[in-house]
């Protein structure tokens, strides 16, 4: 589960290259989708909601447990991510184990896994160690689909330090976070945040150029924001000249681990 940030200087990578990137030319208001695997209990609506407005966007991968007995990366799923893969979206890790950063060390970071074989335990690791933790979601995916994963990683609850994005930049990953009104508030619960709400707060604070936020599913909402709000956001912002596009359209893919935005 990820949380808001509080401001965006080390978590986005938000270069706006119109001029040099091909897909830029779609239109001047372009607004990046990204999903973070969660508990996968909405996965399946929101890639048919994507399918069925030809909507590009950017998922964030972790072998996470979901709400069917399985994980995010278990073989049960290699259809799911296969078919994504056919309809032309971008994939990146979100770390193998949802491991979360802690603190920086002296001799590396501190770092504490949700699942996997350390999972709650705080542990230091260097960064040959930390890569294999964002390496690990990529062979997974691999395995499962015959297809790498882009360049691209994103901390679990979007808390990283310039040490644990170096660490990501020297194994090949960029670090790729989301815009302040990119939030679309997935986690919070519904009880005080409402889908309306929710969805009436994007349609007015998203800005050209934002990378959203949110997950294929939640264990605390009890009122999922997939696919309700959705399909509805997708229409407003068309209404408003907006087109989407993945992360891997910024930059020069396959250098785009070179590009940090601060």
């Amino acid at each position: 589960m990820a949380v808001m940030p509080k401001h965006l200087s080390v978590i986005s990578l938000f270069l706006w290259v119109a001029a040099g990137v091909a897909h830029a030319a779609d239109c001047d208001k372009k607004v990046y989708l990204t999903f973070d695997t969660g508990n996968m209990s909405v996965a399946k609506q929101v890639a048919d909601v994507l399918r069925h407005h030809q909507v590009k966007a950017t998922f964030f991968l972790a072998n996470e447990k979901t709400n069917q007995d399985s994980y995010a990366l278990d073989s049960a799923w290699a259809e799911f991510w296969k078919q994504l893969i056919k309809d032309g979206h971008a994939f990146g890790s979100h770390t193998l184990h949802h491991t979360y950063f802690v603190k920086d060390g002296s001799h590396g970071i501190y770092v504490k896994s949700q699942f996997g074989p350390h999972a709650g335990k705080t542990r230091l690791v260097n960064g040959e160690s930390f890569c294999r933790e964002i390496k690990g979601a990529d062979e997974r995916f691999y395995q499962l689909t015959g297809r790498h994963l882009d360049p691209i990683w994103r901390a679990p609850g979007g808390k990283v330090s310039a040490q644990s994005i170096e660490f990501g930049k020297t194994c090949g990953y960029a670090h790729v976070g989301w815009s302040e009104s990119g939030f679309l508030g997935d986690e919070l619960p519904s009880e005080k945040f409402p889908n309306d709400y929710l969805l009436n707060k994007a349609l007015k604070t998203i800005k050209p150029g934002d990378i959203t936020m949110a997950h294929l599913g939640i264990w605390s909402r009890k009122d999922p924001w997939a696919p309700a709000d959705l399909e509805p956001l997708i229409l407003g912002l068309k209404a408003q000249g907006y087109c989407f596009g993945s992360i891997t359209e910024l930059g020069q893919h396959p250098k785009i681990s070179r590009i940090i935005a601060k």
